[in-house]
């Protein structure tokens, strides 16, 4: 099976952890560029099929590594010329379908930056982002043309909307457009990918990303995946491509070893139908969050109705647990490889069962190529079994170049050459690593990591609203719901009517992920002295789960 592999960043004949930690050094190419990496030098898999498409209403089609070379080329001339330059930002909210992944090989083709948006994001927090990115251009569908119209002039660099659906639009750009392309030379710290990370005390964040940082997270990837790249691996996540998991963890790294995923176009994550497609496909390799996997283990009999063949599965996002990773063991036939990172700093550590056993529980370990330590507040490395701040150095090619326009957010996360995560855990003797919780005030719901800020924002907004909290409550589905808490003005009704128009309020504004799924009245949230919420007085009212059992 090893014939198959391509370029490998560690041989698949290897089979101790240690040595390969020890031996491993990064040999960063001068010039590299995504899209090349992961489409154009596939010249002789042109005939190979890279995506399977399927959507919910039964339609399916199939796209090869020449068709994707082809048409991605096309695009980038295309952008070219609608006048998109080196540097420029073009936003993409679109679900799992062919255009996204042409999209991104256009953008990085022509040295612009991708902008990933959910396609869940309400007028308020879509409008930010491409506010606050710039963006020049945007790809989208029919589904979000008119919310993105109704937006339009708060966006005054926004020049050009291309709709996938349209008539005129999208397909047109590339079929009037030159299929002979030649990538520019781009250098690993070339910005490819403006991602928004969720803020705690404000707006999200958007942590831009060199081309570089996706080449660092294949170590990770190979071993999490128990050596990537195998004769009949296919890969399918139900993660949103526009979210670092399902981008970065699945689509991008699938292509670059010349595999093929599955997309799905469907809306929420329906377990009986990712059992039918992990079947009907014979998906080998899945990104599937604790969340996705608590709803599969929902499905009665499910190796009776079913013919579900996975060769390895990563799952990240939010805490595993013993007790789901055993589940999963007994239901699939294979132990899970638990893994951990963030958009800043992705991909840094987590298991591989092909190499060690894993650890229920636990994060895993440090992958080659990366340094993972726990630190006390002046950036000392602690022992073995103290806890402290997860933390990684940032000589490392996975770390990202910093916060949009936000120097001093980015500064004020290092320290002694350590990007300070905040999450804390400790290291056992082995090396594996233990979550304990988040330093700040960050929500991890159904594996969304979710910033209070934009939500107590829009909360304020409605006219029954004086001031609002917004903390993660322990859930055992999701790992954290949002809890809101609402000091309304007096003599307002405080009933159950008031507590859906506030969800609706910011299901429409920001997310259906966003919402709120508890809303509790108080005559008063505890605070500071300095006039802030002190949300960890309320976490503390919150009866204590354990999600980690």
């Amino acid at each position: 099976m090893t014939a198959e592999l391509i370029n490998p960043l560690i041989s698949p004949d290897s089979t101790n952890f240690d040595q390969i930690y020890a031996d491993f050094q990064w040999r960063l190419p001068l010039h590299f560029n995504i899209a090349e990496g992961v489409c154009d030098r596939h010249r002789n898999l042109a005939g190979k099929i890279a995506l399977f498409y399927e959507n919910e209403r039964g339609d399916t089609t199939q796209t090869t590594f020449g068709q994707l070379y082809k048409a991605s080329n096309q695009l980038a001339n295309a952008l070219l010329g609608m006048g998109i330059k080196q540097g420029d930002r073009v936003a993409v909210v679109l679900p799992q379908r062919l255009e996204t992944g042409l999209a991104h090989l256009a953008i990085y083709k022509i040295k612009a930056i991708a902008v990933p948006l959910s396609g869940l994001f309400g007028s308020d927090a879509l409008s930010y982002r491409l506010r606050d990115s710039g963006a020049k251009l945007l790809i989208t569908d029919a589904g979000h043309r008119e919310l993105v119209e109704s937006i339009k002039s708060e966006l005054p660099d926004l020049n050009t909307v291309l709709d996938v659906d349209a008539n005129a639009g999208f397909w047109d750009a590339i079929e009037n457009a030159s299929d002979s392309y030649i990538i520019p030379h781009t250098t690993p710290d070339t910005p490819a990918l403006l991602i928004y990370t969720s803020g705690t005390t404000g707006p999200a964040k958007g942590a831009t990303v060199a081309h570089r940082c996706f080449y660092g997270n294949l170590t990770g990837f190979e071993l999490s995946h128990n050596f990537f790249g195998q004769a009949d691996d296919l890969f399918w996540t139900p993660a949103d491509w526009a979210w670092t998991g399902g981008l970065v963890d699945a689509l991008l790294p699938s292509w670059y070893y010349g595999k093929p995923i599955l997309a799905y176009e469907g809306g929420k994550f329906d377990p009986e139908k990712a059992c039918y497609l992990l079947d009907k496909y014979q998906v080998r390799n899945g990104f599937i969050p604790p969340t996705a996997l608590k709803m599969l283990r929902q499905v009665e009999d499910i190796n009776s109705h079913y013919d579900i063949n996975f060769r390895s599965i990563m799952s990240a996002g939010e805490a595993l647990g013993a007790e789901l990773y055993h589940w999963s063991q007994e239901a699939f036939g294979i132990k899970i490889n638990e893994m951990w990172g963030q958009t800043e700093f992705n991909y840094i550590a987590g298991n591989s069962s092909a190499l060690m056993e894993p650890c229920p529980g636990s994060m895993g370990r440090a992958y080659p190529g990366h340094r993972v330590e726990v630190i006390d507040d002046s950036g000392k490395v602690l022992a073995p079994g103290e806890t402290g701040e997860l933390a990684a150095h940032t000589d490392d090619p996975v770390m990202f170049l910093g916060y949009w326009n936000k120097p001093e957010a980015t500064a004020k996360n290092i320290i002694n050459g350590w990007w300070r995560t905040g999450d804390s855990g400790y290291k056992d003797e082995e090396g594996f690593i233990w979550f304990v919780g988040r330093n700040d005030d960050v929500i991890s719901s159904a594996g969304h990591r979710i910033g209070p800020g934009e939500i107590e924002d829009v909360l304020m907004s409605h006219p029954a609203v004086v001031q609002a909290a917004v903390i993660g409550k322990p859930d055992e589905l999701r790992g954290e719901i949002i809890k809101a808490f609402i000091i309304t003005p007096a003599g307002t009704n405080k009933g159950d009517r008031l507590r859906n128009d506030l969800k609706q309020h910011v299901k429409n504004r920001l997310a259906v992920h966003e919402y709120p799924r508890e809303i509790e009245f108080v005559d008063e949230l505890p605070m500071t002295t300095t006039g802030k919420i002190r949300r960890v007085d309320l976490r503390r009212r919150e009866p204590k789960t354990n999600l980690l059992k």
